[in-house]
């Protein structure tokens, strides 16, 4: 690795194993390196998530967000666009008729001899 490099790195590591997470991650990261970036601070997170002496979860989840919001903040994507599913136009909806029919019928459903002996059998255990 080279000196920029081990230098983000070690800086990674060290906010991380602070508990430091995301934004403020990031923060002490560029106050650490000033010339950091997103293209260097993602080599470096790579490299830290792959050394075997790091095994603190906590450690390497706040490496990995951070590897991934720099990441995707440099091709331009800014949120994920599949988490907005509900004002999809192109999604089926249900017919408020056929919701009714769905609600009404499953609260017809009778209960099989087998259902009945299970809650008579709970009731009877203290």
């Amino acid at each position: 690795m080279s000196k920029k490099l081990n230098k983000i790195y070690d800086a990674l590591v060290t906010g991380a194993a602070d508990g430091l997470m995301g934004r403020d991650l990031y923060d002490f990261v560029n106050a650490e390196c000033r010339k950091a970036s997103a293209k260097r601070i993602v080599k470096a997170s790579l490299f830290a998530l792959s050394d075997p002496g790091i095994r603190d979860r906590c450690v390497l989840e706040a490496i990995y967000a951070l590897a991934i919001d720099n990441r995707l903040s440099s091709l331009g994507v800014e949120e994920d666009d599949h988490e907005a599913d509900d004002d999809d136009a192109n999604a089926p909806t249900i017919s408020e008729e056929r919701k009714t029919r769905l609600e009404s019928s499953t609260s017809r459903i009778a209960a099989t001899g087998a259902d009945l002996t299970l809650a008579a059998g709970d009731k009877s255990i203290h």
